[in-house]
């Protein structure tokens, strides 16, 4: 039972963290279609703003939950502006652009901090369950997971600016028409995009290395997961994360973690080709 009770906590943490990581990328590609090559480096730059805040003595917790997304959502508007809003509905142009800001933003960590590994020391303890341990972190990231996949859905759901960003994605010339700018919108989601990305990178430094190369890490799955759970970004992201996270722990708990991220691979192939359009995109349409 010890042992069951440990399984099932890795799988819960390993759904979560999935749905960090997936989240902002989910709201770039799953609602503006720009396949956004720099997601991995926007939570690279989340997991390096909580690293030299705790080193300049910030509180952890603003330091992983509240400057991240801060810091890489101003980036994220400022690349907006200067770069992505000149290239809408030029799919092979955006990804060459953002491709070209990942390589660009690695370089510039690079020469600022240098090629090593750094790490933010976790804010609190462990605990037992049975003859086994596990890290309290473990549910600050559930419950970091859990609120933001909430928070998106009360915006998408309940406020106006929700409204308003469903239906330019939709339908930008009929948005514009009743007086909505769309190129504010554009630029507010993917700041929102890019936060949320942050957001992911911040959480997840105390428990990863932090490296100018540690986004590569997490892109290919974030864009698996985001495949997968299709254009309802919340409900897509959420089944998605379940469905990838469990396949990942289950088969990681009894082989090894490289095994596992084969069978999630597999299972993500499987699950498009039977899916073309993601969980969502077949069932599940009118969902968020």
């Amino acid at each position: 039972m010890d042992l069951a009770g440990l399984l099932a906590f890795n799988v819960i943490t390993g759904i979560a963290t999935l749905v960090l990581i997936t989240l902002g990328l989910g709201v770039i590609y799953g609602m503006m279609r720009i396949i956004n090559l720099a997601h991995g480096e926007f939570m690279m730059l989340g997991a390096y703003t909580a690293v030299m805040a705790s080193g300049a003595g910030v509180n952890i917790w603003i330091a992983m939950l509240v400057l991240p997304p801060l810091v890489v959502g101003a980036i994220g508007l400022i690349l907006e502006r200067t770069v992505i809003r000149f290239l809408y509905g030029r799919m092979m142009d955006t990804m060459l652009a953002t491709w070209g800001i990942s390589l660009g933003l690695i370089g510039l960590i690079t020469t600022l901090y240098g090629n090593v590994v750094r790490g933010v020391s976790t804010p609190v303890g462990s605990f037992d369950i049975g003859r086994y341990g596990a890290s309290l972190y473990s549910l600050v990231i559930v419950a970091t997971a859990l609120a933001a996949l909430g928070a998106m859905f009360l915006v998408l759901r309940f406020t106006k600016f929700g409204l308003i960003l469903r239906a330019t994605m939709q339908n930008p010339r009929m948005a514009a028409a009743l007086g909505v700018q769309p190129n504010r919108i554009y630029m507010a989601t993917f700041a929102l995009g890019a936060a949320l990305a942050g957001l992911a990178g911040g959480v997840l430094a105390p428990i990863s290395g932090v490296s100018p190369a540690m986004g590569a890490a997490y892109i290919a799955r974030a864009f698996i997961t985001v495949l997968g759970g299709g254009p309802a970004i919340v409900t897509g992201t959420g089944l998605a994360s379940s469905l990838f996270g469990v396949i990942n722990e289950l088969v990681s708990f009894k082989t090894t973690p490289v095994i596992g991220d084969v069978a999630l691979l597999v299972a993500a192939i499987l699950l498009i080709r039977v899916l073309p359009q993601g969980i969502t995109g077949r069932y599940l349409r009118r969902s968020l």
